[in-house]
């Protein structure tokens, strides 16, 4: 793993690559809201910031895998299954009996009041009586923004295989769609301008492609070794791009720079 200076400038972030074979190989992407500051319109994974909340120890007696992660993994980890809870609705985890969780979307507007802080996502969690399962995460990649924007991320992807007895459904206020779409889809709707895939996205998704199943992304990601992400701003060709680490996984990366601004 690439060590990276700390930066207070820029923010941890957490998102799940929630996969499905059904009937073929499928990943659920949501589009985020036109008046959203950050790849407003863009087709993203479900995912976001940390909160103040992701951490605590109370969570300890809600958790299968508490003490398998330190505390910068167990924060990260809960953050990204909160996002999803909040943007599609999933619950990763299970009934303290060991049951799943089943059911339809969680109710919107307990997803809305926990996305605006005023209802903690731990409490949702005690009340439903489910123990989240950090184990069910995978960690995929790692990228750290490059010093383009004002926002700069620290963002962990993971991938996950959907739980098979919950509905994912956007929540109409960061996001306004949730789909289960084919990676090799999302690649074409993107090459054809027909979506706006921001670059992140994209290579996440095309290194997704490559895989035949969740069983097999899955089985990659743990092989594979984990690099930091951070690109790098250089010339080829009198025109300035964003190359990638060559050992990230991504190939020979040279991305046009007007293409990520």
């Amino acid at each position: 793993m690439t060590d990276i200076a700390p930066d207070s400038a820029i923010k941890p972030a957490a998102t799940i690559l929630i996969l499905r074979d059904d009937p073929t190989f499928e990943v659920l992407m949501v589009k985020r809201h036109h008046q959203i500051d950050f790849a407003s319109g863009a087709l993203v994974f479900p995912g976001g910031k940390t909160h103040a909340g992701d951490d605590v120890a109370e969570w300890a007696d809600h958790l299968l895998g508490w003490d398998d992660f330190d505390a910068v993994q167990r924060g990260l980890r809960i953050a990204a299954i909160r996002e999803v809870f909040e943007e599609a609705g999933l619950v990763l985890g299970r009934r303290k009996d060991g049951s799943p969780i089943g059911g339809q979307a969680a109710p919107l507007d307990v997803r809305l009041a926990v996305d605006k802080g005023e209802v903690a996502f731990l409490d949702v969690v005690r009340d439903l009586g489910v123990q989240l399962d950090l184990h069910a995460l995978t960690v995929f990649a790692r990228w750290i923004t490059p010093p383009l924007t004002p926002k700069r991320f620290d963002t962990w992807f993971y991938a996950a295989k959907a739980p098979e007895d919950q509905l994912a459904a956007c929540d109409g206020r960061e996001t306004v769609d949730a789909e289960w779409i084919a990676p090799s889809e999302v690649l074409r709707l993107a090459a054809a301008g027909e979506r706006k895939v921001i670059f992140p996205t994209r290579m996440n998704v095309q290194l997704l492609a490559e895989a035949a199943s969740a069983g097999d992304c899955i089985s990659r990601a743990r092989a594979r070794e984990l690099v930091t992400v951070l690109p790098q701003i250089t010339e080829r060709d009198g025109r300035r791009v964003l190359v990638l680490p060559p050992h990230a996984g991504y190939g020979d990366v040279a991305e046009p720079l007007e293409n990520v601004m």
